[in-house]
């Protein structure tokens, strides 16, 4: 299981190398749960990670307008992601999030045939109005993306798990699995749980709150020493 870690800025990012994150995951917690930063960070934190290491962006908590989300495909690619997040939040459906997806991943390829692109839904789906979570698996299968996500769309101190069980996490997991594509989970993940999601199948887990000082994904900074003992735990698994 890899160790995806969300800074915000430079300083957070070293702190995450540093501490040894498989994944640099650059965010903007004020525009939302996978809200998008600016094009200028994300080639800073590209230029500053060393090369062995990916860098995945967050293109945000996207709208159904998949011109506008192609548009910011691109512009986190040409920053020097290698990873793209896209937040399906205001995708009701299957049809919907599949349109926004087709089109960011050929955005994508368009301008680096490597980049892998995350088709993410929300755990707390419901709560927004946007497409179910088990749906996701087979958008990103549909899409061409490369994995398939889940995370919380309310940060409001609920975790994954207060919205999908055990059983019907591993079932997303198997599912992605099924169609050959890699299963990433989030969603106030707190240490405790770290195990659980690997004994579930999980291939990248998404950590911010819990590699911060006191816990809190806003209010907190990011620390290698937090960092490096979430590794060394995801590394006993």
């Amino acid at each position: 299981m890899l160790l995806l870690i969300s800074p915000i800025n430079t300083q957070e990012a070293r702190e995450a190398i540093d501490g040894g994150a498989d994944i640099v995951d650059v965010k903007n917690p004020k525009e939302g749960s996978l809200g998008a930063n600016f094009p200028w960070v994300i080639k800073k934190i590209r230029e500053m990670t060393p090369n062995d290491l990916q860098v995945s962006a967050t293109l945000g908590d996207v709208p159904y307008k998949p011109g506008t989300v192609s548009l910011a495909a691109a512009g986190a690619v040409v920053s020097g992601a290698d990873y793209i997040k896209v937040g399906l939040y205001g995708t009701k459906n299957y049809s919907e999030a599949l349109e926004v997806m087709e089109n960011v991943v050929k955005t994508a390829h368009e301008f680096n045939d490597n980049v892998t692109v995350v088709a993410a839904g929300y755990a707390d789906a419901h709560r927004v109005g946007a497409v179910d979570p088990m749906d996701i698996p087979r958008v990103a299968a549909d899409s061409g993306a490369d994995l398939a996500m889940v995370d919380t769309a309310v940060k409001d101190g609920k975790t994954l798990f207060d919205f999908m069980n055990e059983e019907t996490l591993s079932k997303f997991n198997e599912d992605t699995h099924k169609y050959g594509l890699q299963s990433a989970l989030a969603g106030s993940v707190k240490e405790e749980q770290l195990s659980l999601l690997a004994d579930l199948g999980c291939d990248v887990v998404g950590i911010r709150g819990a590699a911060c000082i006191g816990g809190d994904r806003n209010s907190g900074h990011i620390h290698h020493e937090a960092v490096a003992r979430l590794k060394k735990m995801v590394e006993s698994f």
